[in-house]
């Protein structure tokens, strides 16, 4: 599977902001990295930088590479509506994305990798493909077997509730009911700029 593998905390500090998860250098160090530290004059940044570094942020935090998330914006445009709101919403409705958002797992990392490693059913079938797009009504639930596992337990007593998502905790499933608003959506992303971008 396609992922990025690189350092997670040069991403954090480039884009100063927690991209996966809390941040110990994030927070000693809160400035871009490189040689010079924060002494570098940086002048101010173009409209297609700008434009280009939320594509980027957003490809981190939702672990989506250029050709995914390429064909996930040809997607949204086509679809009617606002451009940018669709492809929050396709990206939200990502398998991985709405195990993390369940609580299963505490990052969309550790949601991947339950997912590609099989211990994942939507609607009753063990499905190991993180893009799987997941739609209104589908139900989510952790395999009988790996209900024990530490790492879900440990999540699922932290968990966060949102409004497009309904847990039932005694049965370990989850019921995808409808795709999120913007502003239910808790990422610090202008979609607008990718819009722009994409338009050039």
């Amino acid at each position: 599977m396609a992922r990025y593998r690189g350092p997670k905390a040069r991403i954090a500090r480039k884009f100063k902001e927690p991209i996966f998860g809390p941040s110990k250098a994030l927070e000693k160090k809160n400035y871009p990295p490189g040689q010079h530290g924060n002494t570098r004059r940086r002048g101010k940044k173009s409209e297609y930088a700008m434009q280009l570094a939320e594509k980027q942020k957003v490809k981190y935090t939702y672990g989506v590479l250029e050709k995914q998330f390429a064909l996930t914006f040809d997607r949204a445009d086509r679809k009617k509506g606002i451009t940018g709101e669709n492809l929050l919403k396709f990206l939200e409705a990502r398998l991985d994305n709405t195990v993390f958002r369940l609580g299963i797992a505490p990052t969309r990392r550790g949601a991947r990798q339950l997912v590609g490693h099989k211990h994942i059913r939507v609607n009753g079938v063990v499905t190991n493909i993180p893009s799987f797009q997941v739609k209104s009504g589908d139900v989510i639930e952790v395999r009988e077997k790996s209900k024990s596992l530490e790492i879900i337990t440990d999540s699922l007593a932290s968990r966060n509730n949102f409004s497009w998502l309904e847990w039932d905790g005694d049965t370990y499933k989850g019921t995808f009911l409808n795709y999120p608003n913007r502003d239910e959506i808790p990422e610090n992303i202008q979609e607008q700029l990718i819009v722009e971008l994409y338009s050039k």
